[in-house]
C-alpha cells in the first residue's frame, strides 16, 4: 500500500510530500506518519532543512479529511507527535522548514503551511480558512494568523472564510515569494541548499529566541538570553562553530560549519 507521505533525502535536506489523492487531505494515520517524519528530522544531526509540499498540481492540502471523519476518525483524536500534520505543535523544532504551496491550501492545510518558517507559493495557489462555514473554529490559525499579518485582515479571513489568491497572500506578507508552478520545487531546493550551507546552531538559536520572545516583553526576553536560560543560545556560544565564524572572518574565507 502506497504511503500517504513520501520523503526524499539529499545530503542535509529532506523533502516531505503529502501524497493522498485526490486532495492530499490529512486523516489521523497520515498525521501520525507526518509527526514521526518531522520528529526524526528534528532529531537527526545530519539533516538541516526540510521542504514540505503536496503531490500534484491542484492541492497542497485542504486540511482535515472529512470523509475519514465520516468513517469514524475523531476530529479530536490522536494526531500523533507534533499535533495535526506533525509540525504545528512539535516542540523544539529548531531547524528551518520551507513550505512549497503547490495549490489549494485551506483549513488545516493553511495552518500547516504557516507552521513553516518560509512559504513559497505557486502562482495558482489559493488559500482559505472555511471552518466558519461548517460551524467550527480554525484553532491554530486563530492563534497564529493575527500575529503574522495585520490583525483586521486576519480577523476578516477567519470570520468570513473567504478565498484569496497568492497575490493577496503575498501582499499581506503571508507568503515570501510567488513562483511559477513548474519552478516551485526547484526554487524551494535552491533556498534549502542556501540554508543548509549556513550555521545550524545559529538557526537553532534564532528559532528558540523567536519562540521564547513571541509573548514576552523585550527586556524579559533579552534577560533570558544574557542569563544563559535558552539552551540553544548557550550551546552556540560554547561551540566550535562560534570560534570557526570568527576565524573565517579573520582569515577572509568561507566558514565551515559543523553544527557543534
Amino acid at each position: 500500500m502506497t504511503s500517504p507521505v513520501t520523503t526524499k533525502r539529499d545530503g542535509t535536506i529532506l523533502e516531505v510530500t503529502l501524497n493522498r489523492p485526490k486532495a492530499n487531505a490529512i486523516d489521523l494515520t497520515t498525521s501520525r506518519i507526518m509527526g514521526e517524519i518531522f520528529r526524526d528530522f528534528r532529531d537527526d544531526p545530519e539533516l538541516r532543512v526540510a521542504i514540505l509540499t503536496g503531490a500534484g498540481e491542484k492541492f497542497f492540502c485542504p486540511g482535515w479529511d472529512l470523509k475519514a471523519a465520516a468513517d469514524g476518525d475523531a476530529v479530536d483524536g490522536d494526531y500523533g507527535v507534533g499535533g495535526f500534520g506533525g509540525l504545528q505543535e512539535l516542540r523544539d523544532m529548531n531547524k528551518p522548514v520551507i513550505a512549497a504551496v503547490n495549490g489549494i491550501a485551506c483549513g488545516g492545510g493553511l495552518e500547516l503551511a504557516i507552521s513553516a518558517d518560509i512559504i513559497l507559493a505557486a502562482e495558482h495557489a489559493t488559500f482559505a480558512l472555511p471552518e466558519i462555514r461548517s460551524g467550527t473554529v480554525a484553532d491554530a490559525a486563530s492563534v497564529k494568523l493575527p500575529k503574522r499579518i495585520p490583525y483586521h485582515i486576519a480577523m476578516e479571513l477567519l470570520l468570513t472564510g473567504r478565498w484569496f489568491d497568492a497575490d493577496e497572500a503575498n501582499r499581506w506578507g503571508l507568503v515570501n515569494e510567488i513562483v511559477p508552478a513548474d519552478q516551485l520545487l526547484d526554487r524551494a531546493w535552491d533556498l534549502a541548499r542556501l540554508l543548509a550551507s549556513g550555521p545550524p546552531l545559529v538557526y537553532a538559536a534564532i528559532k528558540e529566541v523567536v519562540r521564547d520572545a513571541e509573548d514576552s516583553k523585550f527586556q524579559d526576553a533579552m534577560n533570558r538570553i544574557t542569563k544563559s536560560q535558552l539552551p540553544t543560545v548557550e550551546k552556540l556560544y560554547r561551540s566550535e562553530d562560534q570560534l570557526e565564524g570568527a576565524k573565517a572572518f579573520a582569515e577572509k574565507r568561507d566558514p565551515v560549519w559543523k553544527g557543534k
